[in-house]
């Protein structure tokens, strides 16, 4: 009997956390979003990862060099605060937050956290990775949104898409020319 009333609370309390739970749904942004959102955006450089336990829950850190910052100011190195990751046993993910390995590359839109560090503003909206295109070995931009659904307003859909293989010449001037629109307020 009492194994029983065990079992009947335990599932009651799964329950209740089934339907609390709830799904992340992120709004496509555009480029000049992004930039608005954004108080830095710059290219990096991934140096080190580390997973740590924080008030209750997984977080993954990211160190970055900075190589180049087209908006804000940024320290020489910052440390991205990401969502999830995996702390001994403990495994925790996150549909469209970017994860990173040590030695690549990518261009970072970035907002201040309430802890004071950063997070990539619309997670993987706001990561460009760089890469050499293997066939003109020059280097190309491609967003992370490519593997995630994100929510169009204008089509009431859930779209996967954004910048693909894309010059970095062409991605760095549209990414200036949004910042200009900002600063003039268009």
């Amino acid at each position: 009997m009492k194994n029983r009333k065990v079992l009947w609370m335990t599932m009651a309390a799964a329950l209740g956390l089934a339907l609390s739970a709830g799904a992340t749904t992120l709004k496509r942004m555009n480029m000049d979003e992004l930039t608005r959102a954004a108080q830095v955006v710059a290219r990096v450089k991934c140096k080190a990862i580390v997973v740590r336990w924080d008030h209750g829950e997984i977080f993954t850190f990211a160190t970055f060099e900075v190589t180049e910052a087209l908006k804000g100011s940024a320290p020489r190195q910052i440390v991205v605060r990401l969502l999830g990751g995996q702390f001994g046993h403990l495994k925790s993910t996150v549909d469209g937050v970017p994860r990173f390995t040590p030695g690549e590359e990518a261009y970072l839109f970035l907002e201040p956290t309430a802890a004071g560090d950063l997070s990539v503003t619309g997670w993987v909206q706001g990561t460009f990775r760089v890469r050499r295109d293997p066939d003109t070995a020059k280097e190309i931009v491609t967003q992370d949104t490519g593997a995630v659904s994100v929510y169009d307003p204008a089509t009431r859909q859930f779209k996967q898409g954004g910048v693909r293989k894309m010059p970095l010449e062409l991605f760095r001037e549209r990414v200036l020319d949004a910042i200009d629109r900002q600063r003039i307020g268009k």
